[in-house]
């Protein structure tokens, strides 16, 4: 564990507060802070994981609208809460808006949700091909069809929305979808500061959550790209006046990063120093394992399908740690948790945080690329009939935003 001090800005007259209590709708968050969904990530394991290490609002993996309305076994089970999470949380993907509306009535009725995202950020080229994700807003009157559709059918459960820049730079969609957005009522909205195009390469353009932050006056506006640490959420907030952090990829193998972001707050604020958590291998291999315990829950005793699926977590837990390649290997292909906790026996459980080795970038980035859309997509901001059956085909489960 490292003592920090408390950023500067906290000690300047007149910093603003960044631990003041995020109102989402009718939700108070007392830490500021989202987990952001993500595809095969955010299952309950996961998110019940985070909840043990720190505070915030932690959303589910996305799920289709079309599917949940199908009641298909998977969104069924995706969309299952445990009796711990007490705020219940999905991220709905859709561009059907009666279809969207539908997905919502039936959460909202049925009572499986506390707050319902939806996610105009994908920039999966098998969804943005077909003018879903983050090529959706471009399409105007579209998105705000579907935006007052969900807001309607949500009622009095927070509806939100998390979108990109827009397509690529010259294709910006991002502050003309934040004012309709506004305007439908929704609880917050939620950049990421790329284009479809950046994908997640580069360096997240902070400058986009300001000017989102500056156009947006009723309802909390949150930021999200390039949180690595808990001192990158908190100079986010105060280069850009935004109201909350949305945390991806930053927090793969480290759930204990939701604990270094409530103490960073709070240090901000009062001025005082702060301990960061930096675990040791031992400490990491525990929560390694009990991921993988959880996952087993989570797959109602599958041991097979928990231990298939905690396989890729093994170089975001283990990134920097001197953990051999033939251990790393054996690992990622571990069959049981018998076979799981003799590996980790082998461990030397007393190495300590290795520092600058396991910080930065976790994930796959990517490289910039032109944007794969529908044919003449971009010649009309208003939805061609020739794309409605595009847009039938877009509702995939893929990862993004």
């Amino acid at each position: 564990m490292t003592i920090l001090s408390a950023p500067s800005a906290a000690r300047a007259s007149g910093a603003p507060s960044v631990n003041k209590p995020l109102k989402i709708g009718g939700l108070s968050l007392d830490v500021p802070v989202i987990l952001a969904p993500m595809a095969g990530i955010t299952n309950t394991a996961f998110r019940r994981l985070c909840r043990e290490y720190g505070a915030g609002l932690y959303v589910s993996e996305m799920i289709t609208s079309r599917a949940l309305v199908e009641r298909t076994p998977e969104s069924m089970r995706l969309i299952r809460h445990h009796e711990s999470e007490t705020t219940r949380s999905i991220q709905l993907y859709g561009v059907d808006p009666v279809i969207v509306a539908e997905a919502v009535t039936m959460l909202v009725a049925e009572d499986r949700a506390d707050h319902i995202d939806l996610n105009f950020g994908c920039p999966v080229p098998k969804v943005t091909r077909k003018g879903g994700g983050a090529a959706l807003p471009w399409k105007t009157e579209l998105f705000r069809s579907i935006v007052e559709g969900a807001v309607k059918a949500a009622g009095n459960i927070p509806l939100t929305i998390k979108m990109r820049k827009g397509i690529d730079s010259d294709h910006l969609t991002y502050l003309e979808a934040g004012r309709i957005a506004e305007g439908a009522g929704v609880s917050s909205i939620a950049l990421h500061a790329r284009t479809a195009a950046e994908f997640y390469s580069g360096t997240a353009d902070w400058s986009a959550i300001e000017r989102l932050k500056n156009t947006i006056s009723s309802v909390p506006v949150l930021g999200n790209g390039d949180i690595w640490s808990a001192d990158d959420a908190v100079r986010m907030m105060n280069e850009t006046g935004c109201d909350g952090v949305v945390v991806g990829r930053g927090c793969l193998g480290r759930p204990w990063l939701f604990g270094d972001l409530a103490a960073a707050f709070s240090s901000h604020d009062s001025g005082t120093d702060y301990v960061r958590i930096q675990p040791s291998l031992g400490e990491v291999a525990a929560a390694f394992k009990r991921h993988a315990e959880l996952l087993v829950e989570f797959f109602d005793g599958d041991e097979d399908r928990a231990c298939r699926d905690i396989r890729k977590h093994v170089a975001w837990y283990f990134k920097g740690y001197a953990v051999g390649g033939e251990l790393r290997a054996s690992l990622a292909t571990v069959q049981n948790l018998v076979q799981l906790d003799d590996l980790l026996a082998t461990l030397d459980w007393t190495q300590p945080y290795p520092g600058a080795d396991a910080e930065g970038q976790r994930g796959r980035a990517g490289t910039p690329k032109n944007p794969s859309l529908p044919d003449k997509w971009l010649d009309s901001r208003e939805l061609q009939e020739t794309h409605r059956a595009d847009l039938t085909e877009a509702e995939l489960s893929h990862s993004g935003g």
